[in-house]
């Protein structure tokens, strides 16, 4: 079954074609970063306007490298929420019109699932269920998978999301947008122990997390020595805010999968890239004997490869909708369309 995918939740216009959930036929994404640069992060407006721009081209190149027409395209899948609302609307409305025109069958694709659903294209053997921490600029969360289509949130966050806390700490250490990549690149030539960070709790909720007080903690860090003429290692700072971090995400997430007796270990989402977090949940893993799944680096940022492996999934379980489809800026990973 040959899946279009369309993307288009935030600064990247996305489609690929996907084959059976797993297989990727074509992937392609025209990114916006270097004009958003200039901004020091995403202006929703322009974002709107770069994916009209490119949403055309962009669908015409994924079908000419998978070498299929879409008389070969057994369903399209587009993410639908969350996101923001006039960079979905783009790629919503586009695929209903595609839709509506060709009488391929619209399947509504929600953009965390479709994080998780990367995991599928880099392990072929990954199965639910699972316990997956799904970790990106605007979301964090610890997310029981128990099926495909089934998830439940054991813990999110109640503040800032982990990506969110790492592109501001970066930026006020005047590195470029998108800062957490270059932090993490930088975090490696530091002391993670140079400076001690809090590490908050939310007491009513052992799963749950809370990044708006340690970030906050790293620029005081920053601004202060600032103040006083102090120049600071910034290799150590990215290195003990990266850690701080780190050990906040896998503390929560390793406590969860004990509570709940969970041998398989999933990551997913933007941050699922960092460094640290691969390697400190690879090596807790091979210490307690679970087994512990991560996507390939290049399906961790926003891509429509991810939708078309859950599209695939949630067209098998029925989810399709109509012309009456609409964008949500907002919608649990729990809920299932419509």
């Amino acid at each position: 079954m040959n899946i279009l995918a369309i993307e288009s939740s935030c600064d990247e216009t996305a489609a690929a074609v996907v084959r059976d959930g797993r297989t990727v036929l074509s992937s392609v994404v025209a990114s916006q970063v270097e004009e958003h640069r200039l901004y020091g992060g995403v202006v929703p407006e322009i974002a709107s306007r770069r994916h009209a721009e490119a949403i055309v081209p962009v669908v015409s190149q994924a079908l000419e490298q998978a070498a299929v027409t879409l008389n070969e395209i057994d369903a399209i899948a587009v993410t639908y929420a969350p996101g923001l609302i006039g960079a979905l609307l783009v790629g919503v409305n586009f695929a209903k019109g595609l839709s509506l025109a060709t009488g391929i069958p619209l399947v509504p694709t929600h953009h965390l699932r479709s994080h998780i659903a990367s995991n599928y294209i880099t392990n072929p053997d990954l199965e639910p269920p699972f316990l997956c921490l799904v970790v990106s600029g605007g979301h964090s969360h610890i997310v029981m998978v128990e099926d495909y289509t089934s998830m439940k949130i054991i813990g999110r966050t109640r503040d800032d999301a982990a990506g969110e806390a790492f592109d501001k700490a970066a930026r006020t250490m005047g590195m470029p947008y998108p800062g957490g990549i270059m932090l993490d690149k930088v975090a490696e030539e530091g002391n993670p122990r140079a400076f001690k960070l809090p590490r908050p709790v939310v007491h009513d909720a052992p799963y749950d997390f809370s990044f708006s007080g340690l970030k906050t903690a790293v620029i005081n860090l920053i601004h202060n020595a600032a103040q006083k003429g102090e120049e600071l290692n910034k290799a150590d700072v990215c290195a003990s805010f990266r850690y701080a971090v780190v050990d906040c995400l896998s503390t929560n997430f390793l406590r969860a999968a004990e509570d709940l007796h969970v041998g398989k270990l999933v990551i997913a989402g933007g941050v699922s890239a960092n460094s640290l977090l691969r390697r400190t949940l690879e090596e807790e893993c091979l210490s307690s004997g679970r087994q512990f799944y991560k996507p390939e680096r290049s399906l961790c940022g926003d891509n429509a490869a991810m939708v078309g492996a859950q599209g695939f999934y949630e067209f098998r379980s029925g989810n399709v909708a109509g012309a009456n489809l609409n964008a949500y800026a907002t919608m649990s990973i729990d809920k299932t369309y419509p």
